[in-house]
């Protein structure tokens, strides 16, 4: 009885058929990037509002103001008198009724000055010049309800997090086709159901059921291409990160053509329903049908790639075994039980979570460092294509390891240098800034395929599961430390984001190499790599 691996290799390990399907998965990459990224154009600050007196409104009706004579009779006063405040997150305390003069509404308080005004802070009587140009002006995410912006990508990255386990363990019960299609499916509905939430408790609700598909489609995705090549495609996780890259580059062309939210995330939502045409091209992966002793479908859909790919599949293939079957209930303990199963997972875990983190972190504070958002979020995005170009050249040349490593710490120095430039040499500050991202993108996508390479078989999917989960928790963490130290210093965060970096580049030389290495089957050839 031929194994899986040997059947494949008959059938054409990377043919036709394998290029087709890597090709139409391979766009799942781009949705995924629009909704990763989305809330820096989702969420992007108003250009101009103010705090209303609550009377204003019908004053202005019966008195026929335009919105900017309302705002000089109310809003300029205050900028005057106070010049500590804005009029964005204060008002003035007064009452106006209909005794008020609409020539001049503040004239019954002719005893004080405009400074001596009494003020209050303002709660929900904002208005907007754009009311629905972003999530922020839709919902009154200001002032002191800011910090409900992070809190958008939080629950996002919440989604993500527990969709990786909820979804990960169903399409491993239930094949992946059907939970690749489902998910698309969610991420579809949610997503219109997103562009028209009444109010932000639905909206959060929905982004969250976002988050969890999301992850099901580019984890599904990821799977069944890697369970249909041959053993020796590796690289095809590192060029399903390029599809990622495009959709970080188209994303500023939509929101710069779209004028409000909701027409973004709509445009960013569905296309998911296109994927679910796939249901007639793609087939389940011949792998996942063997582990659940589906055999003859198994070799039905071989037969039909040998065909595809222009080889001839043996007929007296009657039945494939699967080696290597995976352990049946695989713990944490099994990953820190040895001493460099323990060390490698450590490691791993903390590369995850400080890839993700200052990835998000970099990619989120293009919406507050002022300049162009569009062109900035394009370049910053295209920048990523190299990283993907520089790992593909360097990793079977040079090794994992030391790319790895040198990537953190350039990630990290650039980042404490972007921090400390002057801002009256943008041009200087922007590039190196980019080649902080740079750097950090070829972490990030180097992190997987090392997390693949440093487990055994019967660990491996469970092993890059769990340390990948870190990935959503940096995720989590990533907009209230951005937003938040923000707040005190504009470039605090990316001191942070260099001291996380570095401590990152110099553990993962603690790794072993894992080039021209074959993949461990047992938990003895991983403590056996040095």
């Amino acid at each position: 009885m031929p194994s899986f691996d040997e059947v494949l290799k008959e059938a054409g390990e990377f043919g036709r058929f394998q290029k087709r399907v890597f090709f139409l998965l391979c766009q799942t990459g781009i949705t995924f990037s629009f909704l990763f990224a989305s809330v820096v154009f989702l969420g992007q600050a108003p250009d101009d509002y103010w705090c209303r007196i609550p009377e204003a409104a019908e004053l202005s009706e019966r008195c026929g103001w335009t919105l900017e004579e309302e705002r000089n009779f109310t809003v300029l006063p205050l900028r005057l008198g106070n010049r500590s405040s804005s009029g964005e997150c204060e008002r003035l305390d007064v009452v106006w009724d209909a005794s008020i003069s609409c020539a001049s509404p503040l004239a019954g308080y002719g005893n004080h000055s405009t400074s001596n005004l009494p003020l209050t802070a303002c709660h929900d009587n904002w208005v907007y010049k754009q009311p629905h140009s972003s999530i922020v002006s839709e919902y009154n995410l200001v002032c002191g309800n800011a910090w409900m912006l992070d809190l958008s990508q939080a629950i996002l990255n919440l989604g993500f997090l527990a969709g990786a386990f909820t979804l990960g363990y169903a399409a491993d019960r239930y094949g992946r086709i059907l939970i690749y299609l489902l998910s698309c499916l969610g991420v579809g509905i949610c997503g219109i159901i997103v562009a028209f939430a009444p109010n932000f408790t639905v909206f959060l609700i929905f982004r969250f059921l976002q988050g969890v598909f999301g992850k099901g489609t580019w984890m599904t995705c990821y799977v069944i291409v890697t369970e249909i090549v041959g053993s020796d495609q590796r690289i095809v996780g590192i060029v399903i990160q390029i599809f990622f890259t495009l959709g970080i580059m188209i994303l500023p062309g939509i929101a710069y053509l779209v004028p409000t939210w909701q027409g973004i995330q709509l445009a960013i939502s569905l296309p998911n329903f296109l994927f679910l045409l796939y249901y007639w091209v793609v087939p389940e992966s011949p792998r996942w049908l063997l582990t659940r002793k589906k055999g003859e479908k198994a070799l039905k859909i071989m037969h039909n790639i040998a065909k595809h790919n222009g080889k001839y599949l043996s007929p007296h293939y009657s039945e494939i075994t699967i080696s290597n079957e995976e352990v049946s209930n695989p713990s944490f303990l099994d990953l820190v039980r040895t001493p460099r199963m323990r060390r490698n997972t450590l490691i791993l875990m903390y590369a995850w979570f400080t890839s993700a983190l200052i990835y998000q972190g970099l990619v989120m504070r293009l919406g507050i460092v002022g300049g162009n958002l569009y062109l900035d979020f394009f370049i910053s995005g295209a920048v990523e294509l190299p990283a993907a170009l520089l790992i593909l050249v360097t990793i079977d040349r040079i090794g994992r390891r030391l790319p790895f490593a040198i990537s953190n710490i350039v990630a990290g120095i650039a980042c404490v240098i972007t921090a400390f430039l002057p801002e009256d040499i943008p041009w200087l500050k922007t590039t190196v800034a980019t080649l902080g991202r740079l750097g950090i993108t070829m972490a990030f996508e180097i992190v997987y395929l090392v997390n693949t390479e440093l487990y055994p078989t019967t660990l491996r999917n469970f092993g890059v599961s769990l340390c990948s989960s870190l990935c959503d928790l940096g995720g989590i963490i990533a907009p209230f430390l951005l937003f938040r130290l923000a707040a005190i210093w504009l470039e605090l965060p990316l001191i942070i984001f260099s001291i996380l970096a570095v401590v990152c580049g110099l553990l993962v030389l603690l790794l072993p190499e894992t080039k021209g290495i074959s993949l461990p089957e047992t938990v003895e050839d991983v403590e056996q790599l040095s």
